[in-house]
C-alpha cells in the first residue's frame, strides 16, 4: 500500500463502518481524506484527523470514531500497524515504500500535470485584473494544485500578502521563475524575501538546487545511454530517503491543494533534490565495473525522481531545464 493508498483506504473504511451500522448512518464519509506524514515525535508514519470530521454527523466522540476505524483499518492488507493518539487522530506504520510503486505512480502524476499544463487556459483565471503579481502566482498555482486533484478549475479565495515595495520590479532583477519561487517559498499570507543568493548557481540557492538535480537526472538517462544500458524497474535498498520522499509527494501535492498552500510542495521539491543529488552517485557503474540490474534499476529511480521535480515545477508555473 502506497501513502496515496492509504487515503482512498480511510474513506472508504468510513463508508463501511456506516454501512455496517458501526457509525450513524448521517455520517457521510468525505470525498478526500488528508493523510499527512507525522511530525517529529510523533507516533507513527502518517497521520489523519479524520474521526473529527466525521464525529459530529455520527453523533459520538472522535475518539469514538477513530477506535471502529483503527479496527476496519488494522485488517487491511499492507498497513503493519493502527494506533489512536489524543483526542481521535489515527495514526499509521506502512511497510518501507518499494521502488517499481514509486516508479510507477511517477509516471501516472506525470500524466495527469502534463494534463494541467495542456489545458493552462482553464486552470488561470479569466480576469486578473486589479490583482498584485503575487496573488497571481499563488492564485494560478494553487489553481494547478487543485486541478491536478480533479478539483476547481475557478478562481479561489487565497489572502496573499503582497511582494514589499522596497523589493520593486522583482521580476527585472532575478527572472520571472527565481522570482515565483520566492513568492511562493513562504506562506501566502507572509511577505515574501528575496535576496541576491537567488541569482547564484550554488549551493546555497535552493530554486538552483531543485532545477540542478533535474538536470542532473537527466544527464545520467543520457550518459548510461551512452554506456549502453536503459532505466528499469526494480527494487533499490540504497536509497531510503529519496523512496520515502517519492512515497510522499502525492500526498504532499493532496495537503498543498487541500491547504491552498503551494509552500508545501516547495519544501518537498527541496528535499527531493537534496536525497536525488546525494544518490546521483551511486547510479552508474564506477571503473570498471559493468552496467548490472542494481544500475538499472537505480537509473530508473533517479529518473523517476527527475520526472517528479519537473511535474512539481510545472505546477509551480516553473520550467525544468533539461541542462545546467
Amino acid at each position: 500500500m502506497t501513502p496515496a493508498d492509504l487515503s482512498r483506504c480511510v474513506v472508504r473504511a468510513v463508508r463501511c463502518a456506516v454501512a455496517d451500522g458501526e457509525l450513524a448512518a448521517g455520517a457521510a464519509a468525505p470525498e478526500r481524506v488528508v493523510v499527512e506524514r507525522t511530525r517529529p515525535g510523533g507516533v507513527g508514519d502518517y497521520a489523519t484527523p479524520v474521526a473529527f470530521q466525521v464525529a459530529k454527523a455520527a453523533r459520538c466522540a472522535p475518539r469514538d470514531v477513530a477506535d471502529v476505524l483503527a479496527r476496519r483499518l488494522g485488517a487491511e492488507p499492507g498497513i503493519e500497524r493502527v494506533e489512536v493518539t489524543g483526542a481521535g487522530f489515527l495514526n499509521f506504520v506502512l511497510p518501507a515504500p518499494s521502488a517499481p510503486a514509486v516508479i510507477t505512480d511517477a509516471i501516472i502524476r506525470d500524466i495527469a500535470v502534463r494534463d494541467v499544463r495542456g489545458g493552462a487556459a482553464h486552470v488561470v483565471p479569466a480576469d486578473e485584473s486589479g490583482l498584485g503579481l503575487r496573488e497571481r502566482v499563488v492564485r494560478r498555482s494553487v489553481l494547478r494544485l487543485l486541478c491536478v486533484q480533479g478539483g476547481a478549475t475557478e478562481p479561489v479565495p487565497v489572502s496573499v500578502a503582497p511582494v514589499a515595495k522596497r523589493d520593486g520590479d522583482v521580476v527585472a532583477r532575478y527572472g520571472a521563475d527565481a522570482a515565483c519561487w520566492a513568492m511562493l517559498a513562504v506562506p501566502a499570507r507572509e511577505t515574501p524575501s528575496f535576496s541576491d543568493a537567488l541569482l547564484h548557481q550554488g549551493e546555497a540557492n535552493e530554486f538552483f538546487r531543485v532545477r540542478y538535480a533535474h538536470a542532473r537526472s537527466r544527464a545520467l538517462v543520457r550518459n548510461a545511454d551512452q554506456l549502453g544500458f536503459r532505466p528499469e524497474p526494480g527494487e533499490v535498498d540504497d536509497a531510503p530517503a529519496l523512496l520515502r520522499l517519492l512515497a510522499d509527494h502525492p500526498l504532499v501535492l493532496e495537503a498543498a491543494a487541500h491547504h491552498r498552500a503551494p509552500e508545501r510542495l516547495v519544501r518537498n521539491l527541496v528535499e527531493l533534490a537534496d536525497a536525488l543529488l546525494d544518490f546521483q552517485y551511486r547510479v552508474l557503474p564506477q571503473g570498471d565495473e559493468k552496467p548490472s540490474a542494481a544500475h538499472r534499476a537505480r537509473l530508473a529511480l533517479a529518473e523517476a525522481a527527475g520526472t517528479v521535480l519537473a511535474g512539481g515545477l510545472a505546477l509551480l508555473g516553473m520550467d525544468a531545464p533539461e541542462r545546467l
